[in-house]
């Protein structure tokens, strides 16, 4: 018996194992590095969102949301935004909406869209941080996830990634 339209799956395959541990590796790699800086330290290089770039980094290389640019990029304008509006509008529900809305506007327009990035304005509101959030963890562990990515992607397949840096 034929199976019903409804019922049939247009998702594409799932990756092959070694993709997959490549992927895990990644992430692994990833998080704990900026966890262990950020416990040799005692300065933050992590936040949640760079759990979901890694998804990007890792799961989906080739995708324009996971290239240097959008990685890097995404979470200094996003997060840029959110402390402008935390220094000017403080951090009531409504300045999260407003800080996420102009965040993705100002992703757009500079060419970094990267989604998780979109998480880092309502990051920036919860924890009040200081304009120093931006170069730890926002830069430098953005840098971090680059770097993992490239060596691991090209390990993966020579030459992948990044697509383009800029």
């Amino acid at each position: 018996m034929p199976i019903p339209p409804l019922l049939k799956s247009n998702a594409p395959p799932a990756p092959s194992l070694r993709f997959t541990l490549l992927s895990f590796s990644g992430a692994v790699i990833t998080i704990g590095a900026t966890g262990w800086l950020s416990h040799i330290s005692g300065v933050p290089w992590l936040m949640a969102s760079f759990g979901a770039s890694c998804v990007l980094a890792f799961g989906m290389p080739e995708s324009p949301l996971a290239q240097p640019r959008s990685i890097i990029g995404g979470h200094l304008v996003s997060t840029l935004i959110g402390l402008l509006i935390l220094s000017t509008l403080g951090s009531s529900w409504w300045a999260g909406a407003l800080a996420v809305g102009l965040a993705l506007v100002a992703m757009q327009q500079t060419r970094t869209l990267h989604a998780p990035a979109g998480a880092n304005p309502l990051i920036v509101l919860a924890a009040g941080a200081p304009f120093s959030f931006l170069v730890t963890p926002v830069l430098t562990g953005s840098i971090v996830i680059v770097v993992v990515a490239s060596c691991l992607n090209n390990i993966r397949s020579r030459g992948s990634y990044p697509k383009y840096w800029m």
